[in-house]
């Protein structure tokens, strides 16, 4: 019987690089790997539906869930977790000490679904008492100009939204103070430049984020593997197959990366700073699978109703193809 070809969509991420390089087969399945920006991965599927397989905001597939088509499925693979107080910056001269000073500032975000854009408003709303509502934002590109909604939005008249000048950049506008504040997955080249108008809302990150787990037990979700609806529906084998596959490559990544033989990554504290991840978070931190992550879903989806992005609440079982989120027990 000839295996199934796929194209599958994904970062360069040591939990995937067995996938890409093959030394991990899904059952049944030859992976054709497409190295991709994620920003490319979610424009191309989410518009063109151009791969079998691929990565995808976590926040686009909640919203891809409230259309009559439905294109696609997802299994809980989650190529990318990430804790988000970092990604709060402000223009030094707004009279921004802390994010409790964050209402009725002008807050600049390149896409209002983003997942991390989700977690962030969140997190501000429970923690530190700054509503969705609170602040006024603008959309636009972070680095190049003219970056559009992948999707189309439905939000509350409440939430003040626009979208910046077709020749305008967040980046830039943060450094002038034409926006007061930047909620964004990726640092500002602004910031990465060492621009002193530009800094982070929380002064210590890493210990900001350390207490909200300690508090929370949640290490954010931002991103799933989503399967075309139609490949599914024809295949639904391939949804235990492909998460058999990514479980088994992100442990083998795991188990490599503690080795101080030779570092993997130039950190220099890169053993130091797994045993300290592993002390805090717990030894399977980066975990995939439905149960484990049960809270940490739920609070994504209530956030995601809570701020427009859902019509209506869905729980953590409407989002996953129910053959990969149990397997046989020997």
């Amino acid at each position: 019987m000839a295996r199934l070809r796929l194209s599958f969509a994904c970062g360069d991420y040591d939990r995937t690089r067995a996938l890409e390089e093959g030394t991990i087969r899904p059952d049944g399945i030859d992976l054709t790997y497409l190295r991709l920006p994620v920003e490319e991965t979610f424009f191309r599927m989410m518009r063109h539906r151009e791969f079998e397989v691929a990565e995808m905001s976590l926040s686009s597939y909640v919203m891809s869930l409230h259309s009559e088509e439905r294109p696609f499925i997802a299994l809980p693979v989650f190529t990318s977790r990430s804790f988000r107080h970092g990604g709060i910056y402000c223009y030094t001269g707004a009279d921004i000490e802390g994010p409790e000073d964050l209402p009725g500032k002008l807050v600049g975000t390149p896409e209002f679904q983003l997942s991390a854009g989700v977690w962030i408003r969140g997190i501000l709303a429970d923690e530190h008492g700054v509503p969705v509502d609170s602040v006024r934002y603008v959309t636009g590109g972070q680095e190049s100009a003219s970056r559009i909604e992948k999707l189309p939005l439905r939000l509350s008249a409440e939430i003040d939204i626009a979208r910046i000048r077709p020749d305008q950049t967040l980046s830039a506008m943060l450094a002038t103070g034409e926006i007061d504040a930047l909620y964004s997955p990726r640092i500002p080249t602004t910031f990465a430049a060492r621009d002193p108008r530009v800094r982070r809302v929380f002064s210590d990150v890493v210990a900001a984020e350390k207490n909200y787990f300690a508090r929370t037990s949640i290490f954010p979700i931002m991103h799933v593997v989503v399967v075309r609806r139609d490949v599914y529906e024809r295949h639904r084998w391939v949804a235990q197959s492909l998460y058999k596959a990514a479980l088994l490559a992100k442990q083998e990544a795991m188990a490599s990366l503690y080795d101080s033989s030779a570092l993997r990554f130039m950190l220099p504290w890169l053993n130091q700073d797994l045993e300290t991840a592993r002390e805090i978070l717990g030894d399977d931190y980066w975990s995939y699978g439905l149960h484990s992550n049960r809270d940490t879903l739920s609070t994504f989806l209530r956030y995601h109703h809570e701020q427009g992005l859902s019509p209506r609440m869905l729980t953590p079982e409407d989002l996953f193809a129910p053959e990969s989120t149990e397997s046989a027990v020997i």
